[in-house]
């Protein structure tokens, strides 16, 4: 009954929707606006493989994830911001107008969440109580490619952060951040790197290749001179 009720729901609401369905079919950065469709994957059945379903899922997220429409009438500028009455953005969402934001933004509940960043990379994640930027105007943050950025995390001033980049929850961020890597506390620190594991790795290797290169020179040996 539930799930019936919410497709009736989402049906009368594709009318009110109609004006911004055709606004995400033409307006001339559709390609933008279609990748972060590809990132949400509402109905966890992967991208869109037609234009229905494509169409089927911005109604959905249209309708009852209000944070995609802050991040849809970002993209769309002045025709969106005019059409958004018929659907209204997250009040406690606020995107920069300056922002700079690649393909693929992915925004978590969103509530208590503020961007001001100079530019953000393409398939990031932001979750909700996060703020980017707002430390000085003269002084930007930009964000890299592939970083997420957990709840009530703060990345404030001249930063940058590196691509594939991960900040914890409740996080401070008022340095640089290298890429692959994981940052944790307040300030911030790396917790976690990629080139330190492939390092471990590398040496857990060569330590595996001594040991056995070792048993197998013990073994010729007992067979060489075996015990009395």
């Amino acid at each position: 009954m539930k799930n019936v009720l919410k497709n009736a729901i989402t049906a009368l609401s594709s009318v009110r929707l109609t004006p911004l369905i055709a606004l995400m079919l033409l307006c001339s950065n559709r390609h933008i606006v279609w990748a972060d469709l590809d990132r949400w994957d509402y109905f966890k059945l992967g991208p869109p493989r037609n234009l229905m379903e494509r169409i089927l899922l911005f109604v959905n997220l249209m309708t009852w994830e209000p944070q995609y429409r802050n991040v849809f009438y970002h993209r769309t500028g002045v025709p969106g911001i005019l059409l958004s009455i018929l659907c209204r953005p997250m009040a406690s969402l606020g995107l920069g107008r300056r922002t700079k934001i690649g393909p693929g933004l992915k925004i978590w509940h969103g509530d208590g969440t503020f961007v001001s960043a100079d530019e953000i990379g393409k398939n990031c994640t932001i979750f909700h109580q996060v703020t980017i930027g707002f430390a000085c105007p003269e002084r930007p943050t930009i964000i890299g490619n592939n970083v997420t950025v957990y709840a009530g995390a703060k990345i404030l001033g001249e930063v940058k952060v590196g691509d594939n980049a991960v900040i914890a929850a409740n996080s401070l961020v008022i340095s640089d951040v290298p890429p692959n890597v994981t940052v944790l506390g307040v300030p911030a620190v790396v917790v976690w790197s990629a080139e330190r594991r492939q390092s471990m790795n590398k040496s857990d290797h060569v330590s595996k290749v001594a040991q056995s290169r070792s048993r197998r020179r013990s073994q010729s040996l007992r067979r060489a001179f075996p015990a009395p």
